[in-house]
C-alpha cells in the first residue's frame, strides 16, 4: 500500500472545491487539494520515488509501485512562466518523501491574480482505489492525505 503525504502545510479542502473544472471534476484523477499557508515555503515530495515530470508550477513523483502523484502548485500558475518558483531538484532525480522539490510563495501567486490552491492527484487511479482521503482540516507537510489500497 502506498501512503501519500501532504507536500505542503495548509487546509485540506478536497478536489471538489478546486476552482478549475479539470481538477474539481477529477478528470486528471482522484485526490484532494490543499489551500496552502500564505508564506514562502517549499513543496515536498509526497512519496519516495522518481521525479518523472517537473515544471515550476507542478511535479509528478512515481513510487516503486508505479503510482504517480501530481502536485499542482496553484491554479493557472503555468501562466506565471515560472516567476516566483524555484526548482530544487531535476527531472529524473530519485527523491525521498519530505524532500524539498519546489520553493514558492502562495501569497505572491494570489497577488498575481491566481488561486494558490494545490490539487494533489493520484494519477491513473480510481476513487475506489484510494483510502483514508483527507478533504478537510489543517495539515502539515508530511501528514497523510490518502493511500492506494
Amino acid at each position: 500500500m502506498t501512503s501519500v503525504t501532504s507536500p505542503l502545510a495548509g487546509r485540506a479542502i478536497g478536489l471538489a472545491a478546486v476552482p478549475d473544472p479539470v481538477f474539481s471534476g477529477a478528470m486528471v484523477g482522484p485526490g484532494t487539494a490543499i489551500d496552502p499557508v500564505r508564506e514562502p515555503s517549499a513543496a515536498v515530495a509526497p512519496v519516495d520515488g522518481i521525479v518523472v515530470s517537473l515544471h515550476p508550477h507542478a511535479f509528478v513523483v512515481v513510487d516503486d509501485q508505479g503510482h504517480g502523484v501530481l502536485t499542482h502548485l496553484g491554479i493557472d500558475t503555468v501562466q506565471l512562466n515560472g516567476e516566483g518558483f524555484e526548482l530544487l531538484v531535476n527531472k529524473g532525480d530519485t527523491v525521498q518523501r519530505g524532500q524539498e522539490i519546489v520553493r514558492w510563495d502562495p501569497a505572491s501567486v494570489e497577488a498575481a491574480g491566481k488561486s494558490p490552491i494545490c490539487p494533489i492527484v493520484a494519477l491513473e487511479a480510481t476513487a475506489e482505489s484510494l483510502g483514508g482521503l483527507v478533504e478537510d482540516g489543517d495539515v502539515k507537510a508530511g501528514d497523510a492525505l490518502f493511500s492506494w489500497k
